[in-house]
C-alpha cells in the first residue's frame, strides 16, 4: 500500500521527470481560472489587447510612417511579443514555487519542475497568442502577412532567446527573493518596468544616435527584438545588436541564478518569515 515506485533506469527516470512537467505545466495555465479553456483564452486576449493598444496610440499620434518600411503589424509584434515573452517569463520563474512551499513535501516534486513548468506554461500561452493573432489577421486584413516575413524561424528563434533570457533573469531573482524579499521585488519590478522603454520595442535601434546606444544595449531585449525585425524586414540589417550576446548573457546568468537557487535551497527554511 505505501510501496512507492522508483524509476531504475535513466530513461524511466526522464519520462518521470517529463510528466511531472507537463502535470505541473497544466497547474500553472488553470492557475487564474478554474475552466482551462477560459484561463487560457484570458491569458491571449491580454496579449492581444497589448497589441491593440499600442496599434491605436501608433496610429492616432502619426508615427507610423516612422517605423520599417512594410507591414507595421509585424513591426508592432516583433516588438510586442518579444517584450510580453521576456517579462511574463521573469515574472513566472520568480513566482514559481520554492523549496519551502508545501508542493515540496510531496517526494517526486522539486523546484526544477516547479521553474520548468513555470517557463513552459509562459511559453505554451505566447505561442497561442502569436499564432491566433497572425491567423486573424491574416484572414481579416492582409492575408500576404506571412509571406512578407522574409526568415520567419529566425524570428522564432529570437522569441524563443527572450523567453529564455527571461528565465534566467527570473531564476536570479528567484534565488535572492528568500534572502532579500522587498528588494527583490522592488527590483524585479525596476527591472520590468525599465523593459517598457530600454527594450526599444516602440523604435528602431538603427535610429538611435551613438551616444544613447548605451542606455539600451545592456538589455538583452533590445537586441533580440532588434535582431528580429532584422529578420523579418527584408530591407532592415540592425547595426547595434546582436544575439551572440543575448545567449552569452542568458548562460551565465542561468550558471549565477543556479548555483544561487542551488545555496538557498540547501538553507532555506519555513521559519524564515518568522525570524525576520
Amino acid at each position: 500500500m505505501f510501496h512507492k515506485t522508483v524509476p531504475t533506469t535513466r530513461a524511466s527516470s526522464a519520462v518521470n521527470i517529463a510528466e511531472l512537467i507537463y502535470h505541473n505545466t497544466v497547474r500553472s495555465i488553470r492557475k487564474t481560472h478554474g475552466n482551462a479553456f477560459m484561463s487560457i483564452a484570458m491569458s491571449v486576449f491580454q496579449s492581444l489587447m497589448f497589441v491593440l493598444f499600442f496599434y491605436i496610440m501608433f496610429t492616432i499620434m502619426g508615427i507610423k510612417g516612422l517605423a520599417l518600411r512594410g507591414d507595421f503589424v509585424i513591426f508592432l509584434l516583433t516588438g510586442i511579443f518579444m517584450f510580453m515573452t521576456h517579462n511574463k517569463a521573469v515574472s513566472a520563474v520568480m513566482g514559481s514555487e520554492g523549496p519551502s512551499s508545501p508542493m515540496m513535501q510531496h517526494a517526486p516534486m522539486n523546484t526544477f519542475v516547479s521553474i520548468a513548468a513555470a517557463m513552459l506554461s509562459t511559453l505554451y500561452i505566447q505561442m497561442l497568442a502569436v499564432f491566433f493573432f497572425l491567423f486573424v489577421y491574416d484572414v481579416a486584413m492582409n492575408p500576404y502577412v506571412l509571406t512578407e516575413i522574409v526568415d520567419p524561424a529566425p524570428v522564432m528563434g529570437m522569441l524563443l532567446l527572450s523567453w529564455l533570457s527571461g528565465g534566467a533573469v527570473g531564476l536570479v531573482f528567484l534565488a535572492m527573493k528568500p534572502w532579500l524579499p522587498g528588494l527583490t521585488g522592488t527590483l524585479s519590478t525596476l527591472y520590468k518596468r525599465a523593459n517598457m522603454i530600454a527594450s526599444g520595442k516602440m523604435f528602431v535601434a538603427n535610429s538611435l544616435p551613438s551616444f544613447m546606444i548605451a542606455m539600451f544595449d545592456w538589455n538583452p531585449l533590445f537586441h533580440t527584438i532588434d535582431q528580429a525585425r532584422g529578420f523579418a524586414f527584408i530591407n532592415y540589417v540592425p547595426r547595434n545588436s546582436n544575439w551572440e550576446y543575448v545567449v552569452y548573457l542568458t548562460l551565465t546568468l542561468l550558471m549565477i541564478g543556479l548555483m544561487g537557487e542551488f545555496y538557498t535551497r540547501r538553507h532555506v527554511s519555513a521559519s524564515w518569515s518568522a525570524r525576520r
